[in-house]
């Protein structure tokens, strides 16, 4: 039968079924050449009918692909749902061709508002995105994985249509199918048979076709059961060769739907309605939308749809039986929209159910206009070119060639994705998947983002940010990108602060990232990319203002009140000081200071402090006021001096540890709370604060029952802030590491003396003395109990580090020199005075290097002299601290090799090295 019959045109026909593969470039062509041979009456397209009124949007100049149809919940916008369109979808294709000839568009899927009503699991949507949003095939189904689906979200949910290829016409109904809708009376009873027994095309029954369907992969994947007929083993490759790569002809232009229609009959006979009831439900209101169609507008109507969908709309059905299975759906109120989406976000990695492996790709077969192949490698030594790689002509050229020679030896009519990507790897990448990598990111599945025009429906909230991307410069993308904000600008300022309320009411277009430029208040750095369900997410955000300020400060007073701790309060507040939320900022303050004044857990405060304090920060930068915040901040810096030494008794090993970093973490608060101006007349002042938080640390240091590694740790940062002498700290130290103490205690106050401080050890000659000096005096029984608590510690070290400390401790300390005279005091961290033995044992280096007979270079005994300024003072502890290192070294080759260093140097003319522990320590 000819394909023209069976699809269907002309007077008194049927009407004509285009069965498409979503998202399918070669449906997109051969559907634009049906309409034009056929020139419907009207065109219906697979989708929710509340769409209808958005129709004369796509052809506005502002409206640019992709883009997606957007239905929310009114009453709950983050229940919501998505059917994107490319330009190389035959929906959007069927679409347009209808406007440009001014030819009636009709959506017949079933309505979003049955869609949205159900919980998600019933809706049939793909577990594309997270909290509730599903972005659907344009037909509501998401296909299986050969990435095909169709335009709509209704509860047909995944099915083969998703996997179609561009349509089949499917057999011809009888005449008369129309009128069979009973009368009256026998309306109820032909309803109540049809609620019982739903069949299909087949007269399977809906619960025998799930049944069958259980059992049948082909419900999952039409094309791979069409792909294995054919013979190949990869449904893509078969697809690209039976449609992407046919050529124009001039034969019949309904011929593929004709063919694709007896494949999904043949599928269909096999697998009945494919498992999925509700894509009876969605069938029937298809019919019942094109029998209203044909009433409306005639005989002469197109329907493009899912492939899957055609045997079902093909058969003779009654009216009533339909209707019968719509009835009783629940319902939801909902509103729908224009909404930009993008090619990444139709890539099948993305979740995204009726996605495609290669969305760029199928763009590029839809646009180039002959050549394909060589159009697409020019386009990615472009790329490459760009990326600073060396790609010539003569490169493309080959590739080209190699790609052809591939699909030949491969028997393919063309070369598709996979040759040319071969070629690409082999030719331009010499190889290597990295820069493939690259291709495939920004060509093959792209970041194109549409664009919709300014009078789509919106809620008030999207009007608002949109005005306020305009003035501020910053404008939507796909791509991942970094911006760095001066806070000194205005326009800077403007930017980031729409970026933090954005935040606040959960739009993450933009993440912070850590500056590479400057540590200074003043600079932020933002990582920024628009998706698609961002969208959404602003419509669910709407309900709490109509604009971003106001939404944000009522998201701001909201999310305070029902703060679960205090630190969660004092982030927000934080958070209000870098959005600019002045508005929020007093009902923050007082949530803050009723949480401050009624927790007594010394460990909230702590954690509550720093962020506190953190924010102070921004009021000179972005010129909020922050007095309130710091008398709150005062108040609770108070509570926890009071509180810290009597919560610091009794802890075990954990919550030692756990305390030591709030100790931490209000020191540094402490820090910054010093530099602000003080509270309120007659309060502490910036002086006070620091006075009173070293006297909390010298009752940390002194008490007994405070456990080792927060003593370590409070003798450390007063002794780094200056708040004690270094004979203070040397008697503590003495104190705590004398024989009567237990030798785990002792390794835990050293773990908190030093531990996170490799570089203060490696610039500060004090701490490193005072370290050295304690553990070289260890004795003996003790120093093996002690020994792998202290590796603990110095392991946290980088590998450089403790290679300098190692090279700092072989030198010895300042004062000392193996040349016998007194050389003057040099900087702390570096050996006192010129090594010149050592300094002249790269003159014969330096000589080779320039050209010069450098003196003594072919001395043998220079070596020897060299070494010699090395040698320390305390030779008596050559052969005990030989026995240390060896204990301390980090392997058993390394600990002989201490062992034998300190043998022969205490071996010596006296002047042996000063092998100590803590150099086996660091190795």
């Amino acid at each position: 039968m000819a394909g023209a019959d069976r699809a269907g045109g002309g007077p008194g026909a049927e009407p004509l079924l285009l069965g498409i593969r979503h998202h399918g470039p070669g449906s997109a062509r051969a559907v634009r050449a049906a309409l034009e041979a056929a020139r419907p009456s009207a065109v219906l397209i697979e989708g929710p009918p509340e769409a209808d009124a958005l129709v004369p949007l796509a052809a506005d100049a502002g409206m640019r692909p992709p883009v997606a149809l957007l239905a929310h919940a009114v009453d709950e916008p983050g229940r919501s749902v998505f059917w994107p369109l490319a330009a190389f979808s035959p929906e959007w294709v069927a679409l347009r061709w209808a406007l440009e000839h001014e030819v009636p568009v009709r959506f017949i899927d079933l309505p979003a508002a049955h869609t949205l009503a159900g919980p998600p699991e019933d809706t049939g949507g793909p577990p594309a995105a997270p909290d509730g949003i599903r972005a659907e095939p344009p037909g509501g189904t998401h296909p299986g994985p050969d990435g095909a689906g169709a335009i709509g979200a209704g509860p047909g949910g995944a099915g083969p249509d998703g996997g179609g290829a561009a349509g089949d016409p499917p057999t011809r109904p009888g005449p008369g199918a129309e009128q069979a809708e009973p009368q009256d009376g026998g309306a109820a009873e032909a309803a109540g048979a049809a609620q019982a027994e739903a069949v299909d095309t087949t007269g399977t029954t809906a619960a025998e076709a799930g049944e069958r369907a259980a059992a049948d992969p082909v419900r999952v994947d039409p094309l791979a059961a069409l792909a294995r007929a054919a013979g190949y083993d990869d449904p893509e490759r078969w697809w690209e060769d039976a449609v992407e790569h046919r050529g124009a002809d001039s034969g019949d232009p309904f011929a593929p739907f004709a063919a694709l229609e007896e494949a999904m009959e043949a599928l269909r006979e096999t697998c009945g309605a494919g498992g999925d009831p509700r894509d009876l439900v969605r069938e029937a209101h298809m019919r019942l939308r094109v029998r209203a169609a044909r009433r409306e507008f005639g005989d002469g109507v197109a329907v493009v749809c899912g492939a899957w969908h055609v045997p079902a709309l093909r058969r003779r059905t009654a009216v009533a039986a339909d209707r019968a299975l719509l009835k009783g759906l629940p319902r939801a109120r909902t509103d729908m929209t224009w909404v930009p989406w993008t090619h990444r976000r139709l890539s099948r990695s993305s979740g995204y159910g009726a996605g495609i492996d290669s969305p760029g790709w199928y763009a590029h077969l839809f646009d180039a206009p002959d050549r394909p192949v060589e159009r697409w490698l020019t386009r990615v030594a472009g790329l490459l070119r760009e990326e600073d790689r060396i790609v010539s002509s003569a490169h493309v050229i080959e590739a080209v060639r190699l790609a052809g020679t591939l699909a030949a030896l491969r028997g393919r009519p063309l070369p598709g994705l996979g040759e040319t990507t071969e070629a690409v790897r082999a030719v331009m990448c010499d190889g290597s998947d990295v820069p493939l990598a690259l291709v495939r990111d920004r060509l093959v599945v792209g970041d194109v983002l549409g664009e919709v025009p300014d009078t789509a429906p919106a809620v008030p909230l999207q009007r608002d940010l949109t005005r306020l991307q305009r003035r501020l410069r910053l404008r939507p993308e796909a791509r991942e990108r970094e911006v760095e904000l001066d806070l000194r600008k205005e326009t800077d300022a403007g930017r980031s602060r729409l970026l933090h309320r954005l935040r606040l009411l959960g739009v993450a277009w933009g993440e912070p990232a850590v500056s590479r430029g400057t540590t200074g208040t003043f600079r932020e750095s933002w990582r920024l990319r628009w998706e698609p369900e961002l969208s959404v997410r602003v419509a669910e955000a709407g309900g709490w203002g109509t604009t971003v300020p106001a939404a944000a400060a009522a998201k701001a007073e909201a999310d305070a009140v029902a703060a679960g701790s205090l630190a969660a309060v004092t982030a927000l507040a934080e958070q209000c000081l870098l959005a600019g939320l002045a508005d929020a900022l007093p009902v923050v303050m007082r949530v803050l200071s009723d949480r401050a004044a009624l927790d007594a857990d010394v460990g909230h405060l702590a954690q509550a402090l720093p962020a506190l304090v953190r924010a102070l920060r921004y009021g000179d930068v972005r010129g909020t006021a922050t007095r309130a915040l710091t008398e709150v901040a005062a108040g609770l810096a108070e509570r926890v001096f009071v509180g810290l030494p009597p919560a610091c008794a009794g802890l075990d090993a954990d919550a030692a540890q756990e305390m030591r970093r709030h100790v931490d973490a209000v020191h540094t608060a402490v820090g910054l709370l010093g530099d602000t101006p003080a509270a309120a007349p007659g309060g502490p002042g910036p002086g006070d604060v620091r006075v009173r938080w070293h006297t909390v640390l010298r009752t940390l240091a002194d008490r007994d029952t405070v456990p080792g590694v927060v003593r370590g740790r409070a003798a450390r940062l007063l002794l780094d802030d200056g708040g004690t002498e270094q004979e203070w700290a040397a008697r503590v130290m003495g104190l705590v590491l004398s024989p009567g103490t237990p030798p785990t205690d002792a390794a835990a106050w050293i773990e908190g003396f030093v531990g996170d401080g490799g570089m203060l050890l490696l610039h500060d000659e004090r701490l490193l003395g005072l370290v050295d000096a304690w553990l070289t005096g260890v004795p003996a029984e003790a120093f093996t109990d002690v020994l792998p608590l202290l590796r603990r510690t110095f392991a946290a070290y980088e590998p450089g580090v403790r290679r300098s400390l190692g090279e700092l401790v072989r030198r010895g300390p300042a004062g000392g020199a193996g040349s016998g005279t007194a050389p003057s005091a040099g900087p702390p961290g570096f050996g006192a005075g010129l090594d010149e033995g050592r300094a002249d044992a790269v003159l014969p280096v330096l000589g080779l290097l320039l050209g010069l007979d450098a003196p003594g270079a072919a001395d043998p005994d220079l070596p020897a002299q060299g070494t010699r300024g090395v040698h320390g003072t305390h030779a008596g502890h050559g052969v005990g601290e030989d026995r240390t290192a060896a204990a301390t070294a980090g392997s058993a080759p390394s600990a002989r090799a201490g062992t034998e260093t300190g043998r022969r140097r205490a071996a010596g003319d006296g002047g042996g090295v000063r092998m100590n522990a803590v150099e086996g320590a660091v190795r």
